[in-house]
């Protein structure tokens, strides 16, 4: 089928390719002339037969609603917007309801494969009708990695499901990250383990604790073994912070979840304001030495 592309960044550029080698007509949008196929949106719309279908892959909050409501203003009652960045579910009610009022569809698609979709396919999630979602179902066929469809596809429910199972998604993606980083950290500080990287390479067969984020972290380590070449600093995307705050709203327990997000924040200070106040009670109480900032060189 047809498809415009909004957004041809890491993501949507691999995207594009995936479609292409699936036998699709994809016309892409991008502000940057190296890579777009169509100078502007309005462009993009007259490019594309009515009804038309269009995905935007741009990153979540302001951008996001400056490209829906732009295109709202370029396309036309009966065209369907896809919107598979990581915008938060919250936002998808308002969406769908300034597109309708225009007599334009919207469906929300939760995406997951990072820079290696190209070539495995990519796990969606997607909300919406079941007629809108039947419609891009041959685009979420070809996006989505081979073999059962349920195995990599899933119509989560109305407008919004998708992007709430993006958001846990990407949450729980969190907690198994920083298990595996600590569980390098323990390996690399212990003498008796002679080569960090082999033991962790060595979990990638027959182990309950084998998976994609651990032969990433088995390759990475190949590539650079004592992690010389980049700091600990980690941002976030938002998803693990709108995560615990749905845990917070459901009183659902999730202490992993939220302690892998407070790390995330650890690794962004220089210097803990936390413990200096520790350090400073333990001299107080206990007239415990402490590290002047002179004497710390």
């Amino acid at each position: 089928m047809q498809l415009g592309l909004v957004g041809l960044g890491k993501m949507g550029f691999n995207m594009r390719e995936r479609l292409r080698e699936g036998g699709h007509e994809v016309i892409g949008y991008d502000p940057r002339p190296e890579v777009t196929d169509v100078p502007t949106l309005a462009a993009l719309a007259e490019a594309l037969e009515a009804p038309r279908v269009v995905w935007v892959m741009v990153p979540s909050g302001s951008i996001t609603d400056e490209t829906i409501t732009s295109l709202a203003d370029v396309l036309a009652e009966g065209d369907l917007i896809v919107d598979g960045g990581n915008s938060r579910y919250t936002e998808d009610g308002p969406h769908a309801k300034l597109l309708g009022e225009k007599g334009i569809a919207f469906v929300d698609a939760g995406v997951s494969g990072g820079v290696w979709g190209l070539k495995e396919g990519y796990g969606l999630m997607v909300g919406g009708s079941d007629e809108d979602v039947a419609r891009a179902m041959p685009i979420f066929d070809t996006l989505r990695p081979p073999g059962e469809q349920a195995d990599g596809f899933v119509h989560a429910g109305p407008v919004g499901a998708g992007h709430y199972a993006k958001m846990v998604h990407n949450g729980i993606e969190y907690g198994l990250m920083n298990a595996y980083a600590e569980g390098y950290e323990l390996l690399a500080a212990e003498d008796l383990i002679k080569d960090t990287q082999a033991v962790i390479q060595a979990w990638t067969n027959g182990t309950v604790v084998r998976s994609w984020l651990q032969q990433l972290l088995a390759k990475a380590l190949k590539e650079d073994p004592e992690f010389d070449e980049i700091t600990g600093y980690t941002e976030d995307s938002g998803e693990g912070r709108w995560t615990v705050e749905e845990a917070i709203s459901h009183r659902v327990p999730m202490p992993v979840i939220a302690a892998s997000l407070f790390a995330r924040f650890a690794s962004r200070q220089e210097d803990s304001p936390t413990m200096k106040a520790v350090s400073a009670l333990r001299n107080q109480f206990g007239g415990h030495a402490v590290q002047r900032i002179s004497e710390s060189g």
